[in-house]
């Protein structure tokens, strides 16, 4: 069964359902508005209809309501169960009504059809209501299913071609990528042999420049060598002209020192070793006059001494013994 023939047998029993709600409300009305009517005041008979009315417009909300649920795979609970089993008793009690009190029991059958089939229809076209829509979400999940298979069958179509076609590619790159790999490998060979011409030429010259900075080098540090040795000797001597100066030095001041060591004396001493006295005090600062008593000569003749080692006799420094150098 397709969607067309589910939607035509569900327009049938939305049809034949209210078809008969609609003659059970009329033969209803009908039927009860005498007996409300005889059970009502006179000044308050025209309120009859109401009673059938609102009990009938009770059902007209279950039929449809029940409708809507069933359609939808709903489900309202135990409240509009108890609403359509209430409303169907009291339409059927209200139209058997009247022929009970009679004891007309061929008017009780007569008035309890239209009510019992109502009744009937309704509990009927709820059950029909969820077996159809029961069947439509079966139908539905079956198409459902069918157009995913068939999209999934396109898609795997599709990625198939997407496939072959990327395999094609990848194939084609590969050929191009191995193309220009074996050109660049080409290349790359022809540079790396030039480039080992160049490394081979580059390590002779710079076998020929290390040569030559070790020549250099070589030379570099045989001057530098002489020139250590030179400055060794250099130094040596100097140390020694130093030290020979210091012995010197130290040799003229035991000199003075022994010289001067004699203390003053009563009588003159030689003129050449008053003039080493007369030298020794110079050199050592003493006065004129302490010269003078150690030398045992006058004080004139000491500062004309002074005066002459003070400054060169004719451009010659003279020594302690008072002979020129």
């Amino acid at each position: 069964m397709n969607a067309v023939q589910i939607r035509s047998a569900e327009r049938a029993l939305s049809v034949g359902t209210w078809l008969i709600v609609a003659g059970a409300m009329l033969y209803s009305i009908l039927t009860v508005t005498p007996l409300a009517a005889a059970h009502t005041p006179d000044r308050w008979a025209w309120t009859a209809p109401i009673l059938p009315l609102v009990v009938d417009a009770a059902v007209v909300i279950v039929v449809r309501l029940d409708a809507v649920l069933a359609r939808l795979g709903g489900h309202g609970g135990r409240w509009p169960i108890g609403l359509r089993w209430m409303t169907g008793c009291m339409t059927l009690a209200l139209n058997v009504a009247d022929s009970a009190l009679k004891n007309d029991l061929v008017g009780v059958a007569v008035h309890a059809v239209a009510p019992l089939l109502l009744i009937v229809t309704a509990e009927t076209g709820l059950a029909y209501r969820r077996a159809i829509t029961a069947a439509v979400l079966e139908l539905e999940a079956k198409q459902q299913a069918e157009r995913e298979a068939r999209e999934r069958a396109a898609i795997e179509r599709r990625e198939d071609a997407a496939r072959r076609a990327r395999e094609e590619r990848e194939h084609a790159a590969a050929l191009a990528r191995e193309q220009r790999e074996h050109e660049a490998r080409m290349v790359r060979e022809q540079a790396e042999r030039e480039a080992a011409v160049r490394r081979e030429e580059r390590e002779r010259e710079q076998a020929r420049e290390r040569a030559e900075r070790e020549e250099r080098e070589r030379q570099e540090r045989e001057r530098e060598q002489l020139r250590a040795e030179r400055e060794r000797r250099e130094r040596e001597a100097a140390e020694r002209a130093e030290r020979e100066r210091r012995e010197r030095v130290e040799q003229e001041r035991r000199e003075r020192a022994a010289l001067l060591s004699g203390g003053p004396v009563a009588d003159k001493l030689p003129e050449d070793d008053a003039r080493a006295i007369v030298a020794a005090a110079q050199a050592e600062g003493l006065s004129v006059r302490q010269a003078a008593e150690l030398c045992g000569w006058s004080v004139g003749w000491v500062s004309t001494r002074y005066a002459e080692l003070r400054g060169p006799v004719n451009g010659v420094p003279v020594d302690f013994a008072g002979t020129a150098r």
